[in-house]
């Protein structure tokens, strides 16, 4: 093998390793910059309220979804007119209305997406494994606030809407063998 030929096979295998560890990188770099600019409606999570409420309205709408699942699910208000600043408690009743037991687990986004960075949640019930009896009936509490710093974003200063969109998922990954 001459030495260019050797070159080139080495920089070739050096790209491949490259793109392999680009493709194991992808998704924990697209959830970081989803988490940062909140792009795709990625929200926010907090340890603690912020120090400042301001006398901003925004209205929060509140979808809910289920998805294969015997499940009801609703917020008991589906619109709420929140204070910037000020933290807020919804609740959502879900009931199992199957004569089995059932897992789901809740995935959101908020629309415009563009407003994910302003909305964080302080507590929420997403992302975690529910389980639901046959017949019961619980309520979940999401506590969250919008981030006063969305007054200094002109795309979302002028906004007075946002919805926030659940949806319950079956999950097979939690069912105990």
């Amino acid at each position: 093998m001459t030495k260019k030929n050797f070159s080139t096979l080495l920089f070739l295998a050096g790209i491949f390793f490259l793109m392999l560890g680009l493709s194991f990188a992808a998704v924990p770099l697209y959830e970081a910059f989803c988490k940062i600019t909140g792009f795709g409606g990625k929200t926010q999570t907090s340890k603690e309220a912020p120090q400042i409420i301001l006398d901003k309205i925004v209205s929060v709408r509140f979808d809910t979804n289920v998805n294969n699942l015997p499940w009801n699910f609703k917020a008991k208000s589906n619109v709420i007119d929140v204070k910037v600043g000020q933290v807020n408690k919804i609740e959502f009743e879900v009931e199992n209305y199957s004569k089995d037991l059932t897992y789901g687990v809740a995935s959101f986004n908020v629309s415009p997406s563009i407003f994910g960075k302003y909305y964080s949640k302080l507590g929420c019930f997403c992302f975690e494994k529910q389980e639901l009896k046959a017949g019961e009936k619980v309520t979940y509490v999401m506590t969250f606030y919008l981030d006063p710093e969305l007054i200094n974003d002109h795309n979302v200063k002028n906004l007075h809407e946002v919805t926030m969109s659940y949806t319950f998922f079956p999950t097979d990954y939690f069912k105990q063998s």
